[in-house]
């Protein structure tokens, strides 16, 4: 099933819409600022291990996750003035910010070194979502592991609606990837070449 939101100006009673079937375990396709993402509730595990199942994705990968704002991002995070200068700078953006875990991250998200990937993409309706929702979502791109990222949202719905509990028509995107840039020890490390521009990383 495929609902289509205003990019420009969400509309609230559709994104309250979302909201309930991520509240319910839930699984999404969403528009970020980049490809589509295929996302639900961080507290919700029935679903994380639903978009596993999806992706076909090795269960020792850990997903990352969006968040409304940066002060969003200090609840699971332990973020250093460093760290914060350059997400400030950078976000919202087409980049994932590899940071060191805090507590509240369920340990599902967290990776074998306790970090995590975090983002807050330049894109009205997922940030709307996440706000609205009051707590992260998981994004990976909407696609199967291996495979191409997927831009349009009816491609998305015949490729993968099936196994979704809806698609989030925000517009046809690329199918590009966000860039992901390590900040642990305050050294940043380029992980992923993708959109956002890692120069400053040299």
């Amino acid at each position: 099933m495929i609902i289509e939101i205003n990019p420009n100006n969400p509309q609230p009673r559709l994104i309250s819409k979302i909201v309930d079937i991520l509240e319910g375990g839930g699984v999404i396709a969403y528009p970020t600022d980049t490809t589509y993402g295929i996302g639900c509730s961080i507290m919700s595990k029935r679903g994380i291990e639903r978009i596993y199942s999806i992706k076909q994705r090795d269960k020792k990968k850990p997903f990352s996750f969006i968040c409304s704002d940066l002060s969003d991002i200090s609840r699971y995070a332990k973020v250093s003035n460093y760290q914060y200068k350059v997400m400030k700078r950078l976000l919202p953006g087409a980049f994932t910010f590899v940071l060191n875990a805090s507590n509240t991250v369920p340990g599902l998200l967290v990776t074998k070194q306790k970090t995590v990937g975090i983002r807050i993409p330049d894109n009205k309706i997922c940030l709307a979502i996440v706000q609205a929702l009051g707590h992260p979502i998981i994004t990976t791109s909407a696609n199967r592991a291996g495979e191409e990222p997927i831009g349009d949202p009816i491609a998305v719905e015949n490729e993968l609606g099936k196994q979704l509990d809806i698609v989030v028509d925000g517009g046809t995107l690329s199918a590009a990837v966000s860039s992901v840039v390590s900040l642990i020890d305050d050294i940043p490390l380029v992980l992923r070449k993708g959109v956002g521009d890692v120069s400053w990383c040299e």
